[in-house]
C-alpha cells in the first residue's frame, strides 16, 4: 500500500487558547473548507471536541460524486494536538494531525496528513493527477480563509 503525505504550516497572530478555541469546535470545519466538496455536516456537532467522538459528512470529493465519510478524533492534548482518523469514506487510510505551538509572535499551526487510496496499486496515477492537487487544494483555501478570519496570518504555502 503506498502512503502519502502532505504538511503545512501556518502562522497566526493570535494566542494558543483561541487558535484551539477556534480550531476544536467541530462547527467551524465547514467554514474552513471549500465549497466545491459540498461538505455537509450529518450528525449533531457539540461546540467542543472529546477523543472518541464521531462526526459523520457528506463530500463530493471526485467529479460530483456524493461520498459518505465518518471520522473519529483519537487524541487530543489541549490545547497542543488533535488527531482525527478515518472510520469510513474514501480513503483506504486517513490519519490527521493538527498541532499548534505558541510562539513569540502567536501560534504555528502545523497539519500533517498521511493517507493511503483504495484500490493500490492501480490508484497511485489517481493520486498524481487528482486526489494529491485536490488536497493541497483544500489546504490552500484553508489558508486564504484563515487569512479573512485572523487578519496578518502568516502562511507557508502549501508545496
Amino acid at each position: 500500500m503506498k502512503i502519502y503525505q502532505l504538511k503545512t504550516t501556518q502562522n497566526l497572530p493570535i494566542g494558543i487558547e483561541e487558535a484551539w478555541k477556534f480550531f476544536s469546535n467541530p462547527n467551524n470545519l465547514s467554514v474552513i473548507t471549500p465549497e466545491w466538496l459540498n461538505f455537509k455536516v450529518t450528525s449533531k456537532l457539540p461546540d467542543k471536541m472529546y477523543a472518541g467522538m464521531i462526526i459523520s459528512y457528506k463530500v463530493h470529493p471526485v467529479l460530483g460524486i456524493p461520498n459518505t465519510w465518518v471520522t473519529e478524533i483519537t487524541h487530543i492534548k489541549e490545547p497542543f494536538y488533535f488527531v482525527d482518523e478515518q472510520r469510513f469514506g474514501p480513503y483506504k487510510f486517513w490519519h490527521h494531525q493538527h498541532r499548534f505551538k505558541e510562539t513569540e509572535n502567536g501560534v504555528e499551526m502545523t497539519d500533517i496528513v498521511t493517507y493511503a487510496l483504495p484500490f493500490d496499486p492501480l490508484s497511485r496515477p489517481a493520486n498524481s493527477l487528482q486526489v494529491e492537487k485536490k488536497v493541497k487544494e483544500i489546504f490552500r483555501f484553508r489558508e486564504k480563509k484563515l487569512l479573512e478570519l485572523f487578519p496578518n496570518v502568516i502562511a507557508n504555502p502549501v508545496i
